[in-house]
């Protein structure tokens, strides 16, 4: 394991193995506690709890055989990984998020913990009706039965910030209401409180990284995901560029329904990550196509990211065409800094140029000009972050290449990664290294990504490279966006 990433599981492993403390004061699913101070005492009691129970099943096994070892070892692993679930989803905010992250991004945590937490994209333990009502009736004005012409009281999805309700508007469209936890914005601005901690920490090991810049970039992010009307704002400007197009789909916004808490949009319905894990391979292939288009066509068309791709936020048709939800975290990009990514992409992949590359870097903040590595060692270092797009041949997403992009970027080891920073626009756009690709190869998608690139990426303006791509450029002529 990586020292950064374990640094971080500091912060998250506290959190991470703890549930019934919290359940049993939980009244009414309200994260009650939202001091740092009162939080992190919660952590270090079941942190405490944990180790003893550790302590008991090593002193169990000593006597055992290797059989009633294992089934010991087992029983541990399984208690570890329901208490570390259950405690994220009560607490909710940040370490929620963190811990959704760590279900489909680390493939060193067990198994076990890994399918736990995989519970945390979409179905962690709601707050009650009566609270989530009161909630609608604070911010809308009126009860949800009178707001709306149906409400449904039990939540279709419960997740780190707040959880959504199926309705029907006085107009008769069906409507998805996410409605925000009370008390998550203070657990979040808490949790948040540790960051600068744990960004200290790894500068230790990453001499280079300025770390009041990362912190800075993500309390920012993170922080506008409270505010709905913010992400409001950024699904619209979403909806209104992939407007009818063939395979990306983005609910519409009821501005009318919705306020800093509660966030009213069109109802989506499709098949869920782990169903998708279970399909056809070709299937599963359109699928990834489809996300893969969608995050490099907003960043190089839209010039926005959106920064969270975790499973929990995409809903699945077959035949490609994917629904996405979630717009909370989202990065907008000046020309500049487009400009910037688009020159490491040629000097590293259309023109390979290892003195223009290390030009690049220095120009994008990433690296200081007179970084004392050779030419050889920057282009070694960087260049598995676009293998997926080197060299004009279908490559398969795996698992394992996910892995190993995370272990790259955290490796203490590297002559590069210790010079190396992260300037607050790649903050964000990390997440196509760290979440996306772990995504990709959870799908263990297959496609000539370089051609598919060659289409999305300005300036190079490829011919479609496939059915999804003849489709697509059929739609942007439509709308007057073709080169």
């Amino acid at each position: 394991m990586r020292k950064p990433l374990l640094v971080a599981s500091g912060v998250f492993g506290a959190s991470a193995v703890a549930a019934w403390l919290w359940q049993r004061g939980q009244r009414h699913g309200v994260v009650h506690n939202t001091s740092q101070a009162g939080r992190t005492l919660e952590l270090a009691r079941l942190t405490s709890r944990l180790a003893a129970d550790t302590s008991l099943t090593k002193a169990r096994q000593v006597f055992a055989d290797a059989g009633r070892k294992a089934e010991l070892q087992h029983d541990l692993e399984l208690r570890s990984a329901q208490q570390v679930t259950e405690t994220l989803g009560n607490m909710k905010g940040a370490l929620m998020k963190l811990g959704q992250m760590a279900s489909y991004l680390d493939e060193g945590l067990p198994q076990h913990m890994r399918d736990a937490l995989s519970q945390l994209q979409g179905n962690a333990p709601p707050m009650s009706a009566e609270l989530a009502a009161q909630c609608v009736e604070e911010e809308l004005g009126a009860p949800p039965d009178v707001v709306f012409a149906t409400w449904d009281p039990e939540p279709i999805a419960a997740a780190s910030i707040g959880q959504v309700h199926r309705a029907i508007t006085h107009d008769g469209q069906a409507v998805a209401v996410k409605v925000q936890y009370p008390g998550v914005a203070d657990a979040i601005r808490s949790d948040l409180g540790v960051a600068d901690l744990v960004f200290a920490a790894i500068g230790l090991s990453f001499t280079g990284l300025n770390r009041k810049a990362v912190t800075d970039e993500i309390k920012l992010r993170v922080t506008e995901e409270l505010d709905y009307y913010i992400e409001a704002a950024n699904q619209q400007l979403f909806f209104d560029f992939y407007q009818d197009h063939p395979f990306i789909h983005i609910p519409a916004v009821r501005h009318d329904l919705s306020t800093a808490r509660v966030l009213t949009t069109e109802l989506a319905t499709g098949a869920s990550f782990e169903e998708v894990l279970e399909w056809k391979q070709p299937e599963r292939d359109l699928a990834a196509e489809c996300i893969f288009r969608f995050a490099f066509r907003s960043l190089y068309s839209l010039h926005v990211f959106n920064g969270d791709p975790h499973p929990g936020n995409y809903l699945f048709t077959p035949g490609g065409r994917v629904t996405f939800i979630d717009f909370g975290m989202v990065r907008r990009f000046a020309d500049t800094e487009i400009a910037n990514f688009m020159d490491l992409i040629r000097y590293m992949v259309l023109e390979p140029n290892a003195a223009g590359f290390r030009a690049g870097l220095a120009a994008s903040g990433l690296l200081p000009a007179d970084t004392p590595v050779s030419d050889a060692e920057l282009v070694d270092y960087f260049s598995a972050f676009y293998d997926i797009v080197r060299g004009d041949q279908p490559k398969a997403f795996t698992s394992e290449y996910a892995s190993a992009i995370v272990r790259r970027t955290f490796d203490p080891t590297s002559p590069v990664a210790k010079y190396a920073t992260v300037p607050p626009p790649y903050v964000i756009i990390q997440r196509i290294n760290l979440g996306l690709y772990a995504l990709l190869g959870s799908l263990r998608a297959s496609a000539d990504w370089r051609r598919i690139s060659d289409e999305l990426w300005p300036g190079v303006n490829g011919p479609p490279s496939t059915p999804m791509g003849e489709a697509e450029h059929q739609w942007l002529q439509r709308r007057g966006l073709a080169p």
